[in-house]
């Protein structure tokens, strides 16, 4: 019986004890979700801040509503011109950048429009305009679509305009490489999220490089002056955590077949 009582009692001191750890609300992004880089970070979080760190996986756009809204502590996006106006909007106290990785195209292997001759990124999406073939676009007001977007605009394009070889599904990084497996089409990827995409099929990656593909990831704590209730001091924490030493080796060393996803480049607060 007092053996009975004695495990009881170390059971409760266990819930007791997994339910100490602080816990906060980021929304992140589909991409970054994708790139696999969340499972190495958050039981890395938990270890050295007994901090869970619960995700909302969504787009850039939408992370921002949510930051808006106040139904989340912190925000971990990248769009920057979108974030900016976070900040000046007073929604987000600052912005800091943590890492980045770049965006590529990727489609059909036999490269029909030949966009891997391109010499721009403008250049390769007026070849797949001008061939009309099968081309996905997120469609979902994520960051990587507001790229997507910005960059038709560079090629003198209006998205629009396009008849049904473009296809806008509305959906994360991986379902939208999922349907372009399936179409055997062009898309607008993050290297990270490509990479670590497990169904190809006949997808390859075609073109990379321009500067314009930069792709940087950026935190924004919700501002508790709008939303008191927000957990300021667990945000500030995980902030000096994201810019550490320990956060850089694990984020510079996450890799797939031997390639680096992402470099970080923690930077001073940007308002």
């Amino acid at each position: 019986m007092k053996q009975r009582v004695f495990f009881a009692f170390l059971a409760l001191m266990a819930a007791s004890v997994a339910q100490a750890a602080d816990q906060m609300r980021m929304a992140v992004t589909t991409s970054f979700h994708n790139s696999g880089l969340a499972d190495v970070l958050l039981p890395e979080i938990a270890n050295d801040l007994d901090l869970e760190v619960q995700l909302l996986v969504v787009g850039t756009g939408q992370a921002l509503k949510l930051g808006e809204a106040g139904d989340v502590d912190a925000i971990l996006v990248h769009s920057r011109m979108a974030e900016e106006a976070f900040v000046a909007d007073g929604f987000g106290t600052h912005r800091r950048e943590i890492m980045y990785n770049d965006f590529v195209f990727v489609g059909p292997s036999e490269d029909p429009a030949d966009i891997a001759s391109a010499e721009t990124a403008a250049e390769a999406l007026q070849q797949i305009a001008a061939s009309n073939a099968a081309f996905v676009s997120r469609g979902d007001d994520s960051g990587t679509h507001k790229k997507e977007l910005s960059l038709w605009t560079d090629a003198d394009l209006a998205a629009d305009t396009f008849g049904e070889w473009y296809r806008a599904v509305g959906a994360g990084m991986g379902a939208a490489l999922n349907t372009a497996s399936g179409l055997n089409a062009y898309i607008l990827s993050d290297r990270a999220s490509w990479l670590n995409f497990g169904n190809k099929g006949e997808l390859a990656l075609l073109f990379a490089g321009d500067p314009v593909l930069f792709n940087q990831y950026a935190y924004l704590p919700v501002n508790p002056e709008r939303h008191p209730h927000v957990k300021s001091e667990l945000v500030m924490k995980l902030e000096d955590w994201l810019t550490s030493d320990r956060a850089k080796a694990l984020i510079d060393g996450y890799r797939i077949n031997g390639e680096t996803l992402f470099v970080f480049n923690a930077q001073p607060v940007s308002n």
